[in-house]
């Protein structure tokens, strides 16, 4: 068994490659339109799995966007997607800067989590050991639904 992708349906595409292209710092790799069924599939990898997403034997996050409107909520009742970072520090100032909110900050050094657009919840994990603990994280609240 192999891990492929998540399936991920958002309101408005771009805003969606805006957070996780422009912000997240994912990367697309794959696009396919599809006129008879009225959607768009985008296919996103990590950064450094982006060779063996091109190989197809990478893990992906599948962006559905259907073209005709629809009306998504509840977008943790599946749970998270989650990406392991070199520096969850940096990538979460990066964000901060962005405009996105940081819903669970990374006061551990270790994880923190942020919402899409469509309020997907996404898990930043720090690779290796814990980075120590540091303002302003350290003593930053919790911030809605994460």
């Amino acid at each position: 068994m192999e891990y492929l992708h998540t399936m991920v349906r958002c309101a408005d595409l771009e805003a969606s490659l805006d957070f996780y292209c422009k912000k997240l710092g994912l990367v697309e790799v794959n696009r396919m339109e599809n006129e008879g069924g009225r959607f768009t599939l985008v296919f996103l990898a990590a950064p450094g799995d982006v060779g063996r997403a091109k190989d197809g034997k990478s893990p992906l996050v599948e962006l559905t966007y259907n073209w005709d409107s629809e009306s998504y909520a509840g977008g943790r009742n599946f749970g998270h997607l989650a990406y392991r970072v070199d520096d969850l520090y940096t990538l979460c100032q990066n964000l901060l800067d962005a405009g996105v909110v940081i819903n669970r900050p990374p006061r551990d050094g270790h994880m923190a989590f942020v919402r899409s657009p469509d309020g997907i919840s996404i898990e930043l994990l720090q690779a290796g050991q814990a980075l120590e603990p540091a303002e302003p994280w350290k003593s930053m609240p919790n911030v809605g639904e994460w």
